[in-house]
């Protein structure tokens, strides 16, 4: 049983995880994104309306102003006629440029349909992200095998899907849950995003580091308190991050309910990507390590012969 072997199979959980986590997300999670877009449409066309009847103002006391110029003008030199057709021509023109500018302004813009978004697109990065940690976990998994106690690599296979998915997903979702759209500043993202990152760096290092000083003290001290030990000092480093980094609040008046269940979804998501993942890795790789004994066995017996 090689590292290569762990991770063709961690590929493929990964790439079925990807599938299911893209039916949950479109199923669970899209409506909830629907709903977000309505309402920042909505915050939007408020925001438009109250600048274009502005604007409509002060069109109309230009045009009356000019009216006003207009009939000063044809008492002095009484050119009325040819005046009001050259106002006429001139704002027929100008009400065509403002059209046509507008009407090549919309057909100038090129975007990706929310259709395309939300299936061909949505089932592109779950495929991606799922087939990527698939591999990563694989690897870590192989790296593991024979390093955690007595497991077999099946079960330490179980135990770093389930220590990724506490470090890597749970644990930055309670400090840094996913927003939907209409929510957050634009301004603020980029800190935000590096927020998320530093503090999705220090759970990851911290599940790590906890994991090998339970290894180191369960040479002195029983299976449990070593665990005991090692997810104490995982907790203590992530809730002193957490409390130490700045807190999101960004929220305005956006629904606390849809809030709420959209990142709820994502939670569900995750969850399905990583559970898949635990789930078909380590059978394969059981299966594999099963492969492996029997075939040691059979030499084994072949030599004793």
């Amino acid at each position: 049983m090689t590292a290569r072997n762990i991770l063709i199979r961690g590929l493929v959980a990964g790439f079925v995880a990807g599938i299911l986590a893209f039916l949950v997300a479109h199923q669970v999670g899209e409506p909830h994104v629907e709903k977000a877009i309505a309402l920042e449409e909505a915050g939007t066309a408020d925001e438009a309306a109250p600048a274009e009847h502005t604007h409509e103002h002060d069109g109309a006391h230009t045009d009356a102003g000019a009216t006003h110029e207009h009939d000063e003008e044809h008492t002095d030199t009484g050119a009325t006629h040819e005046h009001d057709e050259a106002h006429t021509d001139t704002g027929a023109t100008h009400e065509h440029d403002e059209s046509g500018g507008g009407h090549s302004h919309g057909d100038g813009e090129s975007e990706v349909s929310r259709a395309d978004q939300r299936t061909w697109g949505l089932l592109t990065g779950t495929l991606v992200v799922g087939t990527a940690l698939g591999g990563i976990v694989a690897l870590v998994s192989a790296a593991a095998v024979g390093r955690i106690g007595r497991l077999r690599p099946a079960a330490s296979t179980a135990l770093v899907t389930a220590i990724g998915f506490v470090a890597f997903a749970v644990v930055p979702w309670f400090k840094y849950p996913a927003a939907p759209p209409a929510v957050g500043s634009g301004e603020t993202i980029g800190e935000r995003t590096v927020d998320y990152f530093v503090f999705l760096t220090i759970s990851i290092l911290a599940a790590f580091a906890a994991t090998l000083l339970a290894r180191r003290m369960h040479t002195q001290l029983s299976a449990y308190a070593s665990v005991v030990i090692g997810v104490a000092v995982y907790l203590l480093v992530v809730i002193v991050s957490a409390v130490a980094m700045p807190t999101v609040n960004e929220l305005g008046d956006f629904p606390a309910d849809t809030l709420w269940y959209f990142r709820l979804s994502s939670l569900f998501t995750l969850a399905t990507l990583w559970g898949v993942i635990g789930v078909v890795l380590t059978g394969l790789v059981g299966r594999l390590d099963s492969v492996a004994v029997a075939q040691a066995e059979r030499r084994e017996l072949a030599a004793s012969l």
